[in-house]
């Protein structure tokens, strides 16, 4: 008639109870001196009385709805984001008008490579939803096991990220208009260490085994010694289109090791710091030289031409990038009647060679039925999929934005931080649209090579996420 002690204390322990389920107080003073196994019987029926009679007690059980936090994570959001605007713009204010483009250029500089890869990061995370939705298996794409990151946790992490590059940049502003010019420029310091910190941490948080997977596809694309894959090609497609984040990063490591930060020394342009040194030429070639090594060791492989016109397509970078740097190492004459002429010729030939790459050969755009189509339709899918406006908008878009990617190459012509972020911005956007017709034509070639998962074999990604427990942060 009655259940065990044991039977009842193991159906209401905290600790074994399913997740998300309510904790039920049935082992308040189990096991205190005086305590009977009748007391144990009473104390549930007891507390069933005190539930009915909306106590206290249980008004504490229930928890806000999740609507509710999301509401209120939100709003925590804005009020942090317009705090720190309001504090970086007062900071800079206080400056005199002469020093304060000086000093939001040398912000700018510490903190872009940070803003412009949080940027990416949220922009994958919708590449991941909108992959999720539709039919395209994205997890059989780029070889990922069923623990790969969703496109929640991509936009946890992007949120963090969020969080910590402003704060970082606001104590930087802060700290060095009120005089603290040693604590200001600890700050990038910090955020640089940290980060790197993270990216090569040994220990299983911070989802390990997806930093390794990153950290493993940057090793295959510096060092392309085994045959090339999708998703090492595919990344170091990405950073060509982040060359100035590298550019950006040489700079700002070289200010920090040598005790430069928040200083006047870099002033000088040619200075071992400065812009004109050769060193920013130097890193903005190096992703175009990763995938122009991808290109030959595809070719020693496949044996396919395609892939050496490929390879023809990435050296043109090479000239754009070198001839804009040598206005500051030849003649003015030399630079305006001869050196000047081949820049702009190169980077006509590069802006169209790539963009006749983009439309014919990384996108199929006849067979344009997949990334839109949703599972579910909604109100994204019934504006996107099969409208020939999509068509115009990615062709026409691609081609202004190939012409302005020639900016953001060309040393000599980024002397203005906002215009450059701008531009560098607008080519993350170009390439967020290109993942999604690149992707979908990786799809459309492996379903005519004769592959064809069943989408009731495809896991959903809530369904994943629920049964996942090895992402933990």
């Amino acid at each position: 008639m009655f259940e065990s002690p044991t039977t009842i204390q193991s159906s209401h322990s905290p600790h074994l109870r399913k997740p998300g389920g309510k904790a039920v107080f049935s082992d308040l003073g189990a096991g205190e001196p005086g305590n009977s196994v009748q007391e144990g019987y009473v104390f549930p029926l007891v507390l069933g009385e005190m539930k009915g009679a909306n106590s206290p007690l249980h008004a504490a059980a229930i928890m806000p709805s999740p609507t509710f936090l999301w509401r209120f994570k939100v709003i925590l959001f804005l009020i942090w984001g317009f705090t720190c605007c309001k504090i970086g713009w007062d900071s800079v204010m206080r400056m005199s008008a002469d020093l304060r483009d000086l000093f939001l250029y040398e912000a700018f500089l510490y903190y872009n490579p940070f803003l412009l890869v949080t940027m990416m990061v949220w922009l994958w995370g919708v590449c991941l939803w909108v992959f999720s939705q539709s039919s395209v298996n994205y997890a059989k794409i780029f070889d990922l096991d069923q623990n790969h990151l969703t496109h929640r946790e991509i936009w946890k992490c992007s949120i963090w990220m969020t969080i910590i590059v402003p704060t970082s940049m606001t104590a930087y502003l802060y700290l060095y208009s009120h005089g603290e010019v040693s604590l200001a420029a600890s700050q990038p310091v910090i955020l640089y260490v940290a980060v790197a910190l993270v990216l090569v941490f040994p220990f299983d948080i911070f989802y390990l085994s997806s930093r390794y997977f990153l950290l493993r596809t940057l090793w295959q694309i510096a060092l392309p010694l085994q045959p090339i894959s999708f998703p090492d090609f595919f990344l170091a497609d990405i950073l060509t289109s982040m060359a100035k984040v590298f550019s950006d990063l040489e700079r700002s490591v070289c200010r920090m090791v040598h005790r430069q930060v928040a200083t006047i020394a870099w002033f000088e342009a040619d200075s071992v710091c400065g812009s004109h040194s050769v060193g920013i030429p130097l890193v903005l070639v190096i992703p175009y030289i990763w995938r122009l090594m991808q290109c030959l060791r595809q070719y020693k492989d496949t044996k396919e031409k395609a892939t050496l016109f490929n390879a023809l397509k990435y050296s043109t970078a090479v000239p754009v990038i070198f001839l804009s740097a040598l206005k500051y190492h030849v003649l003015p004459d030399s630079w305006t009647y001869i050196y000047r002429r081949l820049w702009l010729f190169s980077s006509v030939v590069n802006s169209l060679y790539s963009f006749y790459w983009d439309v014919t050969r990384d996108w199929d755009l006849s067979v344009f039925t997949r990334i839109f189509k949703f599972n579910k339709p909604s109100y994204c899918s019934n504006l996107l999929y099969g409208r020939q406006w999509v068509y115009f908008w990615v062709i026409g878009s691609n081609l202004i934005l190939r012409c302005t990617w020639t900016y953001k190459l060309s040393a000599h012509l980024r002397h203005n931080y906002l215009t450059v972020f701008m531009v560098t911005a607008l080519e993350m956007l170009r390439r967020f649209q290109w993942i999604f017709f690149r992707v979908e034509n990786e799809w459309n070639k492996i379903t005519k090579s004769g592959f064809q998962l069943p989408m009731t074999d495809i896991p959903r990604e809530d369904e994943k996420l629920l049964g996942s427990t090895n992402h933990n942060v």
